[in-house]
């Protein structure tokens, strides 16, 4: 990867061998493979047996998830927050694994409304809710730096699942609620 980003660097006319940019390829190169590191995760072992009984059946909410990923298309930035809640049925997941399962699909070269969904889907794989709900809303540098260079706009992505769908109260409660501040 180092050699690639030689090589660009080379072909916007810079000197890959001046100072400042000695060491860039290879700063680059690591960057690049922590930013999409989620390649290289695997939910098992995200979730790790964090899947615990419980006769709960309110909605859980973990909301203002910080989450940063690349856009598929630029591989620029975008940067966000998620909101995710679930109806248990029987079981509940750890706290801290919400959280890591955005981290693992927001690490990859993704659109938003893709990552929107995987989310949800993952959440229902693993957790076999009555419901999940999930939204993002994220500002993308490739809409703000390059093409219609909008610094103040925002895209909102939604994806509600089994009662969060069906259920339009439900739908309206988690909504409520991830909208206090």
């Amino acid at each position: 990867m180092e050699e690639h980003y030689r090589a660009i660097i080379e072909a916007i006319g810079e000197n890959p061998e001046r100072e400042g940019l000695l060491r860039t390829p290879h700063r680059a190169a690591k960057a690049m493979e922590f930013l999409t590191r989620g390649y290289d995760q695997d939910i098992g072992e995200i979730v790790n047996g964090a899947i615990f009984e419980s006769d709960n059946e309110e909605m859980v909410i973990v909301r203002d998830i910080e989450l940063y990923s690349m856009c598929e298309h630029h591989l620029l930035p975008f940067i966000g927050r998620c909101h995710v809640a679930y109806l248990p049925q029987g079981k509940v997941i750890g706290l801290s694994k919400i959280p890591r399962i955005v981290d693992m699909f927001a690490r990859r070269l993704q659109i938003q409304e893709n990552l929107t969904k995987q989310i949800g889907d993952c959440i229902q794989g693993v957790t076999s809710a009555a419901g999940v709900a999930v939204v993002i809303e994220a500002k993308h540098l490739c809409a703000m730096m390059r093409g219609v260079e909008k610094q103040n706009s925002s895209m909102i992505t939604s994806m509600m699942l089994g009662r969060f769908r069906e259920d339009p109260r439900t739908r309206q409660e988690f909504l409520n609620l991830v909208q206090r501040r």
